[in-house]
């Protein structure tokens, strides 16, 4: 059974850092390309980053800011958000990339 467990939101005010993560069941996460996706109220769900076993790739709003990265050890992928804006204010979703499978997701409120 696939689980992705997200962790880590919270409300922070501008400037400020998170750092998410991922917990997934060890079948879905060894071998597999990770990503985490964001919602904003009333926008479609967009992708933020991505880490494969050889490569990231970020969204260009998020790059030199958030840092994706992954300890295949825990099963867990893990978003490193720094310097914070008011339009990264959304729902962040972890997702085994190219999949429909997702976790439930983790707010992220940022105030300005």
């Amino acid at each position: 059974q696939v689980q992705l467990v997200e962790s880590g939101g919270g409300l922070v005010q501008a400037g400020e850092s998170l750092r998410l993560s991922c917990v997934a069941s060890r079948s879905s996460f060894s071998g597999n390309a990770m990503a985490w996706y964001r919602q904003a109220p009333g926008k479609q769900r967009e992708l933020v980053a991505m880490i494969s076993s050889v490569s990231t790739n970020y969204a260009e709003s998020v790059k030199g800011r958030f840092a994706i990265s992954r300890d295949n050890a825990k099963n867990t992928v893990y978003l490193q958000m720094n310097s914070l804006k008011s339009e990264d204010t959304a729902v962040y979703y972890c997702n085994i990339y190219g999949t429909g499978y997702w976790g439930k997701g983790t707010l992220v409120t940022v105030s300005s």
